[in-house]
């Protein structure tokens, strides 16, 4: 645990800022997260001790970052009440706000601070829970870091391991799918219950949810990596990060589409489909007023809501770089998917678990062997050039492509690749392409992919 790292770029020329902006609706929604997509049946059972358990001045609960091994402040800027950084601690009492009260009356939910619909992912999701357990809390420190019931007496004993306090139930963050996993069961969606913002609940007001595995972990973390952090977890890998979440965010995707949670009633399960293709004006007049745009990685039938391929587009562009075996099995698995959404949903769904063990076994590859940083170059110039940047005719497509562009020249600067001062030249650019997608109803592709080209362009000069 511990004091906040920040990302580079942010601390230089203000990147979160911007990602703070793009991502204005959760953050009013608090930035709901956590959950336990990683523990097994033993973990399951062990008991959630609370937030107060943490919060001794000798542990977690000082006022400065001070600590020898961590800062000990972790605690207070887990609460702070105007960054980031806070969200999470926040994520229950906008429950009570105006906005969660309207929308839990539509549903017919009762009080949304007491209803399993809205807790699975506005506070921790515990099973068991100790006496210090409190709901009001939000999401807590076990929501991200596991029911502490056994490890939190022995995690700050002189020699404990971070092995051994995994071994007893600790979530061990460090490992990209581990992370993702457990991000994704709130800021994607699981199969538990209240764990996932269905089509009617986003109809009733909810924010559509949105997830970018490396920019919301630095969005949220409370750690300084140290000698002591990298001794005992290694470095933090951006980059590896930024890829594995993006195919274990397809992987996910794919699974719930292809479960329960795929349909309701007669309908499709809407939340998994592009939202602006049907969220758009309706004209009637002499001459028809086209209000879509061709894509070329979705071979379905025009005027046709498309699934919502936005991590798809940036899985394809890291697998061409960091993955070449795999590429033309995913993509190929990709548009197979697309075209039998066309048919029936049998085929859709046989057609979605392939994609998704497509998926998996990306985010192995990418989990196993990192993301170097002559990578993170192709990569960039993959996202900007023809073969993918042709696909970002929707909203959220392009909002992953500028949070990846941001990620990677982010973890360029960290790696020592671009200087600080380089990156900042660059910013204007990337500031173009955020103001592009700051708003749903005013996004405009064109002026998107200008401005997301020229600042790849730029990137690629540094190399």
């Amino acid at each position: 645990m511990g004091g906040g790292k920040g990302r580079v770029i942010s601390s230089s020329f203000g990147g979160v800022a911007l990602a703070v902006m793009l991502l204005g609706v959760l953050l009013l929604w608090g930035l709901p997260g956590g959950g336990s997509g990683v523990a097994d049946a033993a973990s399951s059972a062990r008991t959630y001790v609370g937030v107060a358990s943490c919060a001794g001045s000798t542990c977690h609960g000082r006022m400065e970052g001070d600590g020898k091994v961590v800062r000990q402040d972790e605690l207070m800027r887990w609460q702070e009440p105007s960054t980031p950084g806070g969200a999470h601690s926040r994520a229950f009492a906008v429950l009570n706000g105006a906005r969660g009260r309207q929308i839990a009356a539509t549903l017919g939910l009762g009080d949304a601070a007491s209803a399993p619909a809205c807790l699975g992912c506005h506070s921790t999701p515990a099973a068991a829970r100790g006496t210090r357990f409190l709901a009001q809390d939000g999401v807590g420190c076990e929501a991200c870091h596991g029911a502490a019931s056994g490890w939190i007496a022995s995690h700050y004993a002189v020699g404990a391991s971070h092995a051994a306090n995994v071994a007893a139930g600790m979530t061990p963050l460090d490992r990209p799918q581990a992370r993702a996993s457990v991000c994704l069961d709130c800021h994607f969606g699981s199969a538990r219950d209240g764990q996932f913002v269905t089509h009617r609940i986003m109809a009733a007001g909810h924010p559509r949810i949105s997830f970018e595995l490396d920019l919301f972990s630095s969005m949220q973390a409370h750690h300084d990596e140290d000698a002591d952090y990298a001794q005992r977890k290694g470095r933090t890998d951006s980059l590896r990060l930024w890829a594995v979440g993006q195919a274990m965010a397809v992987e996910r995707a794919l699974t719930l589409y292809t479960g329960a949670k795929g349909t309701e009633g007669t309908f499709p399960e809407f939340y998994f489909f592009d939202c602006q293709s049907c969220h758009r004006r309706i004209y009637d007049q002499a001459e028809r007023s086209k209000t879509w745009e061709a894509n070329p990685g979705r071979p379905i039938p025009a005027g046709m809501p498309p699934f919502n391929d936005e991590n798809m587009i940036m899985l394809s562009a890291a697998a061409r770089v960091a993955a070449p075996g795999l590429a033309g099995r995913f993509d190929a698995d990709s548009r197979s998917f697309h075209a039998a959404i066309a048919q029936d949903r049998t085929a859709a769904v046989a057609a979605a678990a392939k994609l998704a063990q497509s998926a998996r076994a990306l985010a192995d590859i990418f989990a196993a062997n990192g993301i170097r940083g002559d990578m993170a170059f192709a990569i960039v110039r993959e996202i900007s050039g023809s073969a993918i940047s042709a696909r970002f005719t929707d909203y959220e497509g392009s909002v992953q492509a500028v949070m990846a562009i941001d990620t990677l020249l982010n973890g360029l600067v960290k790696s020592g690749r671009v200087t600080v001062g380089a990156a900042a030249g660059i910013r204007a650019d990337v500031n173009r392409a955020y103001a592009a997608v700051k708003e749903p109803n005013g996004y405009r592709p064109g002026d998107f992919r200008s401005a997301l080209g020229s600042a790849a362009r730029s990137i690629g000069a540094l190399q």
